[in-house]
């Protein structure tokens, strides 16, 4: 029995086939990098260090869908398909473009659920509208939100320019409509001990989310965190250190939140830093082992009233 709750167990009982997110570059940007905001984005962010297909010139979404579906179909032929509005804050436009952009999805038959990644201040009640409005009794829809700490201090270094009050605002208002949400943090932010990334889990287990993106801080080339990294002032976890952390997460998230990642982005052209010099089902695996080292499993500390 797995010590913590799968995402792809979730997906088995809620499809009766194969489902695979094919994630989606749909041209938007971010209120922190357009000046909206900001400039710059997050310390750490290089969308093409998590999404591949912002590393060249952006193909129409009908591409990208037929792409990924041809990929999967290789392996799985039959499957169906979430599409994964992944790069950048992908409800940051006009109401109007936003459903011109969901309407490629929607108009897919093999698309079975859709998922939209974005930022906690940008999800208006109008923008949450055009969301509900993509559910149907055969497509499942999801809303993803970054939080990545519920430290504040720690969201105004990484130039966040939102506050962990938006990310509890945003999951209430999406959850009181029925639509799951998925919340992304990180692990291994400067400054932060043990104990409040412990406080960050137990914020999270006290809100309505389903499901959760476990990531570690690393490094990626063409960021400010490059350049604080080169020169010295900030320093990536270990292993030892995020495995400690990440079952120190699972304890306290309740079991009903699924767990769809465990790290983030491990080295390569788009990764400088850490190498571990481990595959992401090892660290999985060492994660697990710290589990059953402790004699423990998600859930295991989760607050009473979240259960």
């Amino acid at each position: 029995m797995s010590l913590y709750t799968r995402w792809s167990r979730v997906l088995r009982g809620l499809y009766p086939h194969p489902v695979f997110k094919i994630p989606l570059h749909a041209g938007f940007t971010c209120p922190n990098r357009d000046g909206s905001k900001a400039y710059g984005g997050c310390v750490y962010c290089d969308n093409r260090s998590f999404a591949p297909n912002t590393r060249g010139p952006k193909a129409e979404l009908e591409e990208q869908l037929a792409k990924g579906k041809r990929k999967y179909w290789r392996r799985e032929p039959g499957a169906k398909f979430i599409a994964y509005f992944q790069a950048y804050s992908n409800t940051y436009a006009p109401v109007a473009e936003l459903k011109s952009i969901y309407e490629v999805a929607t108009k897919d038959p093999d698309v079975v659920g859709i998922s939209i990644g974005t930022r906690p201040d940008c999800a208006s009640e109008e923008v949450l509208d055009v969301i509900e409005a993509l559910r149907t009794p055969d497509r499942r829809v999801w809303v993803e939100f970054g939080l990545e700490s519920s430290h504040d201090a720690s969201l105004l270094w990484m130039n966040r320019c939102h506050s962990a009050a938006d990310f509890a605002d945003a999951v209430k208002r999406t959850a009181a409509r029925g639509m799951p949400v998925v919340a992304h943090v990180i692990l291994g932010i400067p400054g932060e001990t043990r104990d409040m990334m412990r406080e960050t889990a137990r914020y999270i287990a006290d809100l309505p989310v389903d499901s959760i993106k476990i990531h570690h801080l690393y490094v990626s080339p063409h960021t400010a965190l490059e350049g604080m990294w080169r020169r010295g002032e900030v320093a990536v976890p270990t292993l030892e250190e995020h495995v400690a952390a990440a079952a120190d997460f699972l304890e306290i998230l309740p079991e009903r939140v699924s767990i769809q990642r465990l790290i983030g982005e491990l080295p390569g052209e788009w990764c400088l830093a850490p190498d571990w010099g481990l595959t992401k089902d090892q660290v999985h695996a060492a994660i697990e082992a710290e589990l059953t080292r402790r004699g423990t499993r998600q859930g295991a500390k989760a607050p009473v009233a979240a259960r």
